[in-house]
């Protein structure tokens, strides 16, 4: 090969990396990791308040994700009424068992959660794992993605800062987050986890109801099979 067709190959590989493959690839990789820069890491208490925590993304349409959450043993929550307020507070009380007790409405993207789903522990509402999601307007991995706050409910009184009753939730977040991986890894409904390190610049704070929590700053990205 003389020295002349030894540039043009060279001019000719560079033109393709550059301008075909190059492109192509970072198209792939900001559509698997899109910028979460100006989203917020807490959801919101009506009244503007921080609420819990955003720890997990689940990536799937919604059908997916109402049949995983089933699929390990979640149960969606019932929406709050005044019946359904009356009734988990007589079931708290009397430690009567209510698998889908309502949870109440925090914001995200400025609506309240699209699903919220709880695992019930026995003894009554008064403490639960629960979950809420909201949608996201953007695609992870082409696929809707669903934001969530995990948390553990330990114990009802009054908020720290309205005096309302409420559920308080356990300070560890990332043990909740880490639980509902694990549940759809062992369930075989996890195709891919993704963690994006520095999702919290903040590691601690509190909820709207005057409840601390901290994390590892974490955000885990769950894509659904």
């Amino acid at each position: 090969m003389s020295k002349t067709d030894t540039l043009i190959l060279i001019a000719l590989t560079w033109a393709v990396a550059a301008y075909i493959i190059a492109p192509k690839l970072w198209a792939m990789y900001f559509r698997k990791h899109p910028d979460f820069a100006d989203l917020d890491r807490c959801s919101k208490t009506g009244d503007g308040h921080p609420g819990d925590p955003i720890n997990i993304v689940l990536a799937a349409d919604e059908a997916e994700l109402q049949r995983a959450m089933t699929a390990c043993g979640w149960v969606e929550a019932k929406p709050i009424t005044v019946e359904s307020s009356v009734r988990i507070a007589a079931d708290t009380v009397l430690h009567r068992p209510d698998d889908a007790a309502p949870v109440s409405n925090l914001f995200l993207f400025g609506r309240k959660q699209d699903f919220a789903f709880e695992q019930p522990i026995k003894g009554g509402p008064g403490k639960r794992h629960h979950v809420r999601f909201w949608r996201w307007d953007e695609l992870y991995d082409d696929q809707p993605a669903w934001f969530g706050a995990a948390t553990f409910d330990q114990s009802v009184g009054l908020s720290h800062t309205t005096g309302q009753v409420t559920h308080h939730i356990a300070p560890d977040i990332d043990a909740e987050r880490d639980r509902l991986v694990a549940e759809l890894r062992e369930a075989g409904l996890a195709q891919s986890v993704d963690w994006n390190d520095d999702f919290h610049p903040e590691r601690e704070g509190k909820n709207g109801g005057g409840d601390p929590w901290h994390t590892d700053g974490r955000l885990a990205i769950v894509v659904l099979s």
